[in-house]
C-alpha cells in the first residue's frame, strides 16, 4: 500500500513536471511569435501561430492571433473562415464581432453592421454578454457599437455600472460633456474614486474658467448639488475652481463641506495655503481669518496667524510694520514663547531681520529660542535662521560656526544639506570661489533634488566665470550683487549688476546678470526694464543656457503685466518647437494651447 503511494506520488510529479516544461517551451513560442508581429515580419508570425492553434485550436488568444495577422497580411478570406469555422458550432458574440470586423475590412460594410447588430442584439438574451462585445468593439474602435452595448446592458443589469466604460468612450468620440456625465454618474456609484476621475477629468479642462469644457462640467456639478448635495459634488466642484484658480469660490464650497462635517480644517487650510503660494492674498486671507474664528487646534490657530503676518509684511511701509511687529508681540503674550510656537518664533526672527531693520535684535531674540527644551532638529532650524541673520550682517566667519554645527550634528538629513549649501554660498559671498566650488561639487549628488539643483547651478556660475580674468573682478561684483539681493537691498543690487554689464560686457557672465537684473527688476515693478533685458538675451545670447528662461519669463510678462498675449503666444511656441527639452516646456505648451483657446486634453 505504501509503495503505490509512492508510485502515485512519483506520476503526480512527473506529469507536474512534463507540464510545466510543455507550458514554458508553449509561452517561449508565443513570446517568438509576438516578436515577429511587432517587427512586421507578419508570415513568420503567422507560422508560429499557426502551430500554436493548431495545438490548442479552441484558445481565443492563439485564434486572435491568427486573425490579427491574416488581416494584417490582407489576407481577410483565411480570417473569415477561421472565423466560419468556430461560429458554425457555437455563435460566440465576440466572434460575431470578429466577423464583422473582418467584413468591413473587405468593404462589406452592409454584412458587417448585419454582424454588429446580432453581436448586440446577444445582450438581450444574456446581459453578460456586455463584457466581451463591448471590449471586442472597444479593441476595433467601433465606438458607437460599443456606446450602444454598454447603454443596453445598462439598462438590463441596473445594478451594474458601465458608466467608466461610456466615459472613456465618449473621451476617444470628442463628446466631452456625455463624457463627463459617465464619470460624474461612475463618481455616484463609487464615491471613492473620486481622486482618480479628477486625473482623468484633468485632461479636459483648463486655468480658463471661460472654456467650454469648464463650464459644461461646473454645470453639470451645480445641477448635481442641487438635486443630491452629497459631499462628492461639492468636493468635486471646489477642485474645479481651484484648477481655474478662483480660490474664492472654493473656498464656498469647502464651507459648505465643512459644515456638513465639521471633524477637520485640512482641506480648508490646504486650499488657503494654494491662494496664498499663488498670490492670491486676499483670499488666502480670508480664509487664514475663517480658520482662527473657527480653529480649535492652537497649532492650527499659530500657523493661520503666522501666515497672515507674512502675507502682511510683504511691501508692507513702515507703520504696517510697527502693527505687525505688535501683532507678533501680543501673540507671544497669548501663546508664549515655547516648543509649541517655535515656527511663530522663526517667523519674527525672519520680520525682524529682514524686513524691519533689526538684524541685532533678530539675533538675541533667536539665541534664546534655541536654548528652549528642543529637539536636536528644531535646534538645527533656529541656528539656520541665525547663520541667516548673520549673513545679512556680513558676519559671515560666525556664520559658518552656526551652518556647520548643523551639517555635523545632523549628518546626512536634509537640513545638514542645506546648511553645506549656505556654508558654500557664504564662501561665494566672500569671494572664496575656490573653496565655495570645492563644496558645491559634493553637494551636486544631494539627496534633496531642490538643493542639487541649486548646488549645480551655483557651481556652473563659478566654473565658467572666474576664469575671465585673474581678478575675478565681474564675478565678485556679481556676488555681491546677490549678497544684496538676499539682503533685501535690491535697488543697490541692480546698480552693481549695471556695473558688471558695463564695464565686462561680452564675457561670459554677461547673460547670467542681465537675467539676475530681470528678476530683481521684477521684484520692483519695473516690469519694461525687466522685458528689456529678457529680449537682449533673445537677441545676443540665443544660444547660451539662459535662453529658454528668457522665453518664459519674458511671456510671463507679456500675459500678466504688460497684456500683449499674441507676443507671449509667440515666445511659449518657440519653446515648445525648439526646447523640448527645457524645464518650462509643459508650461509653455499648456499655456500656449490657453492663448490660442484650444480644448486642453
Amino acid at each position: 500500500m505504501q509503495s503505490k503511494k509512492y508510485i502515485l506520488s512519483f506520476l503526480i510529479a512527473m506529469f507536474c513536471v512534463v507540464s510545466v516544461l510543455s507550458q514554458s517551451k508553449e509561452q517561449k513560442q508565443v513570446l517568438i511569435g509576438d516578436e515577429y508581429f511587432k517587427k512586421g515580419e507578419f508570415g513568420k508570425a503567422l507560422l508560429v501561430y499557426k502551430k500554436l492553434y493548431e495545438a490548442k485550436p479552441y484558445s481565443y488568444n492563439y485564434i486572435y492571433k491568427m486573425i490579427d495577422t491574416h488581416q494584417q497580411l490582407e489576407q481577410y478570406d483565411e480570417a473569415r473562415l477561421i472565423l466560419e469555422k468556430r461560429i458554425e458550432k457555437t455563435r460566440i458574440p465576440i466572434f460575431l464581432v470578429e466577423i464583422g470586423y473582418n467584413y468591413q475590412l473587405m468593404d462589406s460594410v452592409a454584412k458587417a453592421q448585419e454582424f454588429y447588430k446580432e453581436a448586440i442584439n446577444s445582450i438581450d438574451l444574456k446581459p453578460t454578454n456586455v463584457y466581451g462585445v463591448g471590449q471586442r468593439f472597444e479593441k476595433h474602435s467601433l465606438l458607437p457599437q460599443a456606446v450602444e452595448s454598454y447603454k443596453k446592458a445598462k439598462e438590463l443589469m441596473p445594478d451594474k455600472d458601465f458608466s467608466i466604460q461610456l466615459a472613456r468612450i465618449y473621451g476617444d468620440l470628442g463628446e466631452v460633456k456625455n463624457m463627463f456625465e459617465s464619470y460624474l454618474g461612475y463618481i455616484a456609484y463609487k464615491p471613492n474614486t473620486l481622486n482618480n476621475i479628477k486625473r482623468n477629468l484633468s485632461q479636459f479642462i483648463s486655468e480658463n474658467k471661460d472654456n467650454e469644457d469648464n463650464k459644461s462640467l461646473r454645470v453639470l456639478l451645480l445641477k448635481r448639488i442641487q438635486t443630491n448635495p452629497e459631499p462628492h459634488w461639492y468636493e468635486l466642484l471646489s477642485w474645479l475652481y481651484v484648477q481655474e484658480k478662483q480660490y474664492n469660490k472654493s473656498f464656498i464650497q469647502e464651507k459648505a463641506l465643512y459644515k456638513r462635517n465639521p471633524e477637520s480644517l485640512d482641506r480648508i487650510i490646504d486650499l488657503a495655503i494654494t491662494a496664498r503660494d499663488d498670490r492670491d492674498v486676499d483670499t488666502a486671507k480670508n480664509i487664514f481669518n475663517y480658520i482662527i474664528e473657527t480653529a480649535q487646534n492652537i497649532d492650527v490657530l499659530l500657523l493661520a496667524h503666522q501666515s497672515i503676518l507674512e502675507m502682511d509684511t510683504e511691501n508692507a511701509d513702515k507703520k504696517t510694520l510697527d502693527k505687525i511687529n505688535s501683532r507678533y508681540l501680543e501673540l507671544f503674550e497669548t501663546y508664549g514663547k515655547k516648543e509649541l510656537t517655535l515656527s511663530l518664533q522663526l517667523a519674527y526672527g525672519q520680520f525682524l531681520a529682514f524686513s524691519f531693520n533689526q538684524p541685532k535684535e533678530a539675533s538675541d531674540f533667536l539665541k534664546k529660542s534655541y536654548k528652549l527644551d528642543i529637539s536636536p532638529y528644531q535646534e538645527a532650524l533656529v541656528k539656520l535662521k541665525l547663520a541667516d541673520i548673520l549673513v545679512l550682517q556680513e558676519k559671515f566667519n560666525e556664520a559658518l560656526i552656526f551652518y556647520t554645527q548643523i551639517k555635523t550634528n545632523l549628518k546626512n538629513s536634509t537640513i545638514a544639506q542645506e546648511a553645506a549649501f549656505k556654508i558654500a554660498k557664504t564662501s561665494y559671498y566672500k569671494g572664496d570661489f575656490d573653496w565655495a566650488e570645492s563644496q558645491l561639487k559634493v553637494l551636486k549628488a544631494s539627496t534633496s533634488q531642490l538643493i542639487a539643483n541649486d548646488a549645480l547651478d551655483l557651481k556652473l556660475l563659478i566654473s565658467d566665470n572666474k576664469y575671465d580674468d585673474t581678478t575675478q573682478t565681474a564675478l565678485k561684483y556679481y556676488a555681491k550683487a546677490d549678497l544684496l539681493a538676499f539682503q533685501n537691498e535690491t535697488a543697490d543690487a541692480i546698480k552693481l549688476l549695471d556695473k558688471v554689464l558695463t564695464e565686462h560686457n561680452g564675457e561670459s557672465i554677461t547673460d547670467q546678470t542681465l537675467f539676475t537684473q530681470a528678476k530683481l527688476f521684477e521684484k520692483q515693478n519695473q516690469f519694461e526694464k525687466a522685458a528689456a533685458n529678457y529680449k537682449k538675451i533673445i537677441a545676443d545670447y540665443r544660444e547660451d543656457i539662459f535662453i529658454d528662461d528668457a522665453y518664459y519669463y519674458l511671456a510671463e510678462l507679456y500675459v500678466n503685466q504688460l497684456a500683449k498675449p499674441e507676443e507671449a503666444k509667440e515666445l511659449y511656441e518657440k519653446i515648445i518647437f525648439n526646447h523640448e527639452d527645457s524645464i518650462y516646456f509643459v508650461e509653455a505648451r499648456k499655456k500656449f494651447r490657453m492663448l490660442r483657446g484650444d480644448t486642453i486634453n
